[in-house]
């Protein structure tokens, strides 16, 4: 049968199933080869929330979603162009998010009557015509897959964890993807298990000739490569860069690298990644709980380590108080916190930006923290880098926000050169004359870092209050007053070592869209189709929350409206609010997931049309 090819300029795929039947693993294979054709993309894994979900069942439904092009690419898409469906659950969950006219490839095998009632449909879909608007293609994805392996006597079990392959085999075969990259993992991950070497291999190939030789796909898409700068690029998910940023930082500063971390939804991986580079003098630990990981940390910095924690929400509402510690003591320490919803346990595989008040506000005292956020996920290098320098440079905590959607998120990244990012000098006290533990820099008001076990450095650290200068136990309220300004003023004057803020648009108009983190991608989208409409449409967005930018308010008083979207109850709008007295609009989404281009679209013509 003669197959059409056909071009796209971009294209949004949707991996769905039960949360075992790989479909993380198939969306992220998939992403791989995609950057490697040199295609701009972002994507969006999203996981139940349950470890080991009922089998079937509609919160059990685990997804991947990738988009892709020859054109930039800033959001893992609003809908998506193809929904490959292993059950029924997963076609119920997502059918919703696949435009009009889109491609279902449906496992059939999946659509069983345990299943089929699990999902809560009274009839197959796949037979009863409601999705004729929809171009159909049933597929006997777990038939096949266990007749390619009829002959390696291989447990029912074993053959049908291949089945994801032999979907991917397909979508490689769809879009013109080579498999070369997955069968190079193939081979490194089942090295030692031979078997499941050759399975997995034959499935994928078996899925790739599936979509050669069968008569109901008629037509195959080409996506071209789009247009990046020169350079090396690989594709990172935003835990990653946050890893590889700390490590650059480490080795920039020349100081080892130390981790104290408890595992914690969606933060994890962070540690993961770290332990694997002992050979760039990293060090990890696994602490017994949050608050002997963060003590840990606060230990490794005084004994000159560039020192870090990683944590969810949750996590960092145990840390507060070491966290005022380190204020305390005002010794340089990295807190990442990867946000995800809650309050409390709340939603541990979904995304939220709940925490930006907890992070400027959320310890006993008068104890700033500076507060800083990524907003892509390959912008995690460099946030978490310029984290790393604020804290060694300003002798200070530094919090670092993420969350759970550009965490667990990819996009193609390029490599920097190392000569590129900025120095980060450090310098130990060593000199006894003139020493006091609370001297100050002129410039940057911060105190000299005295490593314990140095001749004639010996001083005085713990949560009391210090007196000015010498670092005695005092408690005259006069010093406590000054005390507490000076260490405000501290974190006020990284607002001189900072650059300005850039407006993406122009310097005035009718409506500034302000965000903050993982909302970068979908209000871009936005502002950019409205600006192509010929609408006054700017856009803000601050990496710098604590302190901002010199001139954030001067931004904000150029335009008529201040629009600010974020995945919280409007905690960057209050900010703004007192801080500038600007009257900004609220617009707030809190459902575990990130917004759609089109929601921000609705909401500006929204706010344009207001006199």
């Amino acid at each position: 049968m003669t197959k059409t090819l056909k071009n796209l300029d971009d294209v949004t795929i949707r991996f769905a199933g039960d949360s075992g039947d790989g479909m993380q693993l198939t969306g992220m294979e998939f992403t791989k080869t995609t950057a490697l054709m040199g295609n701009d993309l972002s994507t969006f894994p999203d996981y139940p929330a349950e470890i080991r979900a009922p089998v079937g069942t509609l919160f059990g439904v685990s997804g991947f979603q990738i988009h892709f092009g020859s054109t930039e690419i800033n959001t893992p898409g609003d809908m998506c162009d193809v929904l490959v469906a292993m059950n029924p659950a997963a076609l119920k969950v997502n059918l919703n998010s696949l435009i009009d006219g889109g491609v279902i490839i449906a496992n059939r095998d999946g659509f069983d009557a345990k299943n089929l009632k699990l999902a809560n449909y009274a009839v197959n879909p796949l037979d009863d015509g409601s999705l004729s608007k929809y171009q159909l293609h049933v597929v006997d994805v777990t038939k096949l897959t266990g007749l390619v392996l009829t002959d390696m006597k291989m447990s029912s079990k074993h053959i049908d964890r291949c089945k994801n392959f032999f979907a991917l085999g397909m979508m490689y075969w769809m879009f013109n993807r080579p498999m070369d990259a997955t069968m190079e993992w193939i081979k490194s991950k089942f090295a030692k298990t031979p078997d499941f070497l050759e399975a997995n291999t034959r499935v994928l190939q078996a899925g790739w000739n599936y979509g050669e030789t069968t008569e109901i796909f008629a037509v195959r898409y080409e996506v071209k490569p789009a247009k990046l700068d020169e350079g090396t690029y690989r594709t990172i998910t935003g835990n990653e860069a946050v890893a590889w940023g700390l490590i650059a930082a480490s080795v920039k500063s020349n100081l080892e690298l130390f981790l104290g971390s408890y595992p914690i939804t969606p933060a994890s991986d962070i540690l993961h990644e770290l332990s694997k580079y002992k050979n760039f003098r990293v060090k990890t630990f696994q602490a017994e709980d949050e608050i002997a990981a963060i003590a840990s940390s606060i230990g490794a910095a005084y004994a000159g380590a560039l020192a870090t924690t990683t944590t969810s929400g949750p996590g960092v509402a145990l840390k507060q108080e070491a966290i005022g510690l380190a204020v305390m003591t005002e010794l340089p320490l990295v807190i990442v916190n990867i946000q995800r919803g809650g309050p409390s346990t709340g939603l541990p595989t979904k995304t939220e930006q709940a925490d930006l008040m907890q992070a400027l506000y959320g310890r006993n005292g008068e104890s700033p923290v500076c507060v800083i956020a990524s907003q892509t996920p390959s912008d995690c290098f460099y946030a978490v880098y310029e984290a790393s320098r604020i804290a060694l440079k300003y002798m200070c905590p530094v919090m670092f926000l993420s969350d759970g959607y550009l965490a667990n998120g990819a996009e193609p990244w390029k490599f920097p050169n190392a000569d590129d990012l900025q120095e980060i000098p450090v310098s130990f006290r060593t000199e006894t004359e003139g020493f006091f533990p609370y001297s100050r820099d002129e410039k940057t008001l911060s105190r000299p870092w005295a490593i314990p076990g140095t001749p004639g450095l010996e001083h005085r650290v713990g949560g009391l209050e210090k007196q000015h200068v010498t670092g005695n136990v005092n408690y005259e309220s006069a010093n406590h007053e000054f005390m507490v300004k000076l260490r405000q003023e501290k974190i006020d004057r990284i607002a001189n070592d900072i650059p300005l803020a850039e407006v993406e648009g122009d310097d005035s108009g009718d409506v500034l869209v302000v965000g903050w983190g993982g909302t970068y991608g979908a209000i871009k989208t936005a502002v950019t189709n409205k600006r192509k409409e010929g609408k006054s449409v700017s856009h803000l967005h601050i990496k710098y929350l604590n302190p901002m930018q010199k001139n954030i308010g001067e931004i904000l008083y150029r335009f008529k409206h201040v629009l600010v979207p974020e995945l919280n109850m409007g905690q960057l709008s209050k900010v703004l609010r007192f801080k500038y007295l600007v009257p900004t609009i609220s617009y707030n989404k809190i459902q575990g997931l990130p917004f759609k281009s089109i929601e921000l679209e609705q909401k500006i013509d929204e706010v344009l049309a207001m006199k």
